[in-house]
């Protein structure tokens, strides 16, 4: 079965970019939250500061966060058909 890459990037960039959304907006209304996830995302995303530019801050890391994972998601999912094409029924054909 093959990947759709740019259909699989784009599933992937949104779960990501949704997931940094809402623990920027939850972490905005309930100070505290996530804030080790958050100052991963700081230390990752250039532009991103957490504690800093409440919601706008936020909308930075979800572009970020959008724009990092799509381009993760195709590479998986090309690297993904392309290591099925040594596969014959099942059975790699590398060894």
């Amino acid at each position: 079965m093959r990947l759709q890459v740019i259909r699989f990037g784009c599933a992937v960039s949104t779960v990501w970019a949704l997931a940094v959304f809402l623990a920027g907006v939850v972490n905005l209304l309930f100070a505290g939250y996530g804030a080790a996830f958050l100052q991963l995302i700081d230390s990752i995303y250039p532009g991103y500061n957490y504690g800093q530019w409440g919601i706008g801050g936020v909308l930075i890391a979800t572009l970020y966060a959008a724009i990092d994972a799509w381009i993760m998601g195709v590479l998986i999912a090309w690297l993904y058909n392309l290591y099925g094409k040594f596969t014959k029924k099942g059975k790699a054909n590398l060894i």
